[in-house]
């Protein structure tokens, strides 16, 4: 069991309980998924570069990323339906928890000029969506076998009923908020 899953099962479930006065267990919120999504603009001109971030995606998240594929052609951006044109990640269960260990503790303290993360990212239905400008933060990449630097989307995924128990349940991760 991975730090971040202890301390939601002996702490953060606890105070979220006596925080909103569940009367039963299972309304305390709790994670569901973590999707990582890595646009690629750059494979229009050369398709190996979704490649190469497919591998530095599945570095970073502990599985193997998926190639997502263009839905329909778009003339003005130079695509046509089926092309590869970024990869993602979902993560559940135990890769869910340690992937919340890195991010927090590892990754984002290695993060250039950061004040935190906004606190106005909630979708409303305890979902929460955050950018990351330099996946090479994450000590898994090889800073030098790096061509380009590239940034991702992390979805968090609660089953939380709104943004402010959403927002208590990753406080209780230690996600830094900005005041």
């Amino acid at each position: 069991m991975s730090l971040s899953q202890e301390l939601y099962e002996k702490e953060i479930k606890a105070n979220l309980s006596k925080k909103f006065g569940y009367k039963n267990v299972m309304q305390v919120p709790r994670l569901r998924k973590i999707v990582l999504n890595m646009g690629v603009g750059e494979a229009v001109n050369d398709s190996k570069v979704v490649e190469v971030a497919r591998e530095q995606l599945s570095l970073i998240a502990g599985q193997r990323a998926v190639v997502t594929r263009a839905k329909k052609s778009e003339a003005s951006f130079k695509i046509r339906g089926g092309m590869p044109i970024g990869c993602k990640v979902t993560l559940r269960g135990r890769h869910m928890y340690e992937f919340i260990d890195r991010l927090v503790n590892v990754a984002m303290p290695r993060i250039r000029d950061f004040r935190g993360i906004s606190p106005k990212s909630f979708d409303g239905r305890g979902g929460y969506a955050l950018g990351i400008r330099e996946h090479i933060v994450f000590p898994e990449i090889n800073y030098d076998k790096v061509d380009t630097v590239r940034g991702f989307d992390i979805i968090i995924d609660t089953n939380a009923p709104n943004a402010a128990e959403a927002k208590a349940l990753l406080e209780g991760f230690n996600f830094p908020f900005r005041k």
